[in-house]
């Protein structure tokens, strides 16, 4: 089983970072969360970062050269894998192919349902509901060059609840799904190292 030195990306409060600290602490996960990387200064996953002593680094998106800067720093700090958990942001190609096979993504859907340009967030389960859909749920997959097309690595599905609303379930998906399969898939991408 492989050390990873993994680097997370977020832009909000660093739930899924949360998990991913949980599980190297108490030794599910062999790996090190090196770095946490936000385009968000005000993303609380930063803060989460900073009560473990992670560093944590703001890079402004605004300033011109975000995708240098973000890849350098990902580079400097000599991140193995790239965890993107809630990252609202799409990569620059660049990215991608230096670390392709090496960045994955959750994301809040079976895709490739309701996956793509637009589908961030509440929208993926206010779409669900609008559809009518009987079971949603979450992917984690590769990050390719396309908008969640990557190959997917696990998904995990859970039953749309007549009484369900957008926010409901997304916090079904976000407590009983995303937390656990995302540290499932980094266990499995440890075991393939």
């Amino acid at each position: 089983m492989s050390r990873l030195r993994i680097g997370v990306l977020v832009s909000g409060g660093g739930t899924n970072l949360q998990s991913i600290i949980d599980a190297v602490e108490n030794g599910t996960l062999a790996s090190k969360v090196v770095c946490v990387i936000s385009n968000k200064a005000s993303a609380y996953g930063l803060e989460r970062a900073r009560k473990h002593n992670i560093p944590a680094f703001h890079v402004d998106p605004k300033n011109g050269h975000y995708d240098e800067e973000l890849l350098a720093l990902l580079l400097e700090q000599k991140v193995d894998l790239v965890v993107c958990a809630g990252y609202l942001k799409i990569m620059d190609e660049k990215l991608v192919n230096t670390f392709k096979g090496r960045i994955i993504n959750i994301h809040p859907s079976l895709l490739p349902k309701y996956g793509g340009m637009g589908y961030f967030g509440i929208h993926v389960h206010e779409a669900v509901i609008a559809a009518g859909e009987k079971e949603s749920g979450a992917t984690v997959h590769y990050i390719d060059t396309g908008v969640d097309t990557g190959e997917i690595i696990l998904q995990r599905q859970l039953e749309v609840l007549e009484d369900d609303t957008p926010e409901s379930l997304q916090q079904r998906i976000l407590a009983e799904i995303e937390h656990k399969i995302l540290v499932e898939a980094i266990k499995q991408i440890e075991g393939s190292n």
